[in-house]
């Protein structure tokens, strides 16, 4: 999916929803980096893409709570 694809589909998202996809994203995050530890992972270029697509959750969050008041 391109990154305007996954920008868009963020925005058409309700608050909630994005909110349990930021949870899954950072228990994504936190095995990646277990993973990391135990020399298990194979794509560490993985870590970089969650962490972003954290920080594009988080983003989008605080612009639907900034329209709502």
């Amino acid at each position: 999916m391109k990154m305007k694809d996954y920008r868009e589909d963020l925005q058409a998202k309700t608050t909630e929803e994005l909110q349990a996809q930021l949870v899954d994203a950072k228990k994504e995050l936190f095995n990646l980096r277990f993973q990391n530890a135990t020399n298990q992972l194979d794509n560490t270029s993985r870590i970089k893409d969650v962490r972003r697509n954290i920080a594009r959750i988080q983003t989008v969050i605080t612009q639907k709570s900034k329209a709502e008041a």
